[in-house]
């Protein structure tokens, strides 16, 4: 007789923390982008430029933009995680 395992299951505050944190993510990803297109993280040529100072600069306007979202952003990542908990509820 063949015994059925139990498949692993997460936690329902787990996958709720997980959901929120990629909204966020999400958000910080849209906010980097527009602070960059809003000119934000372009070198100033204050370290002598080059290809180091773009790859800083870019991963100091992420950071930027991660604390932004953790910090209340736009809403975006309330929004949309709102939206995916309502879609899990609906499923």
């Amino acid at each position: 007789m063949k015994v059925d395992t139990p498949t692993p299951t997460v936690r329902i505050p787990d996958r709720i923390s997980a959901l929120r944190n990629a909204a966020v993510e999400l958000e910080a990803t849209f906010l980097a982008e527009m602070l960059r297109s809003g000119g934000l993280g372009k070198p100033s040529q204050a370290f002598g430029g080059g290809v180091g100072e773009d790859q800083f600069s870019s991963m100091l306007v992420l950071e930027q933009a991660r604390q932004l979202a953790k910090s209340g952003g736009i809403g975006l990542a309330e929004t949309l995680f709102n939206a995916l908990l309502e879609k899990r509820h609906d499923t």
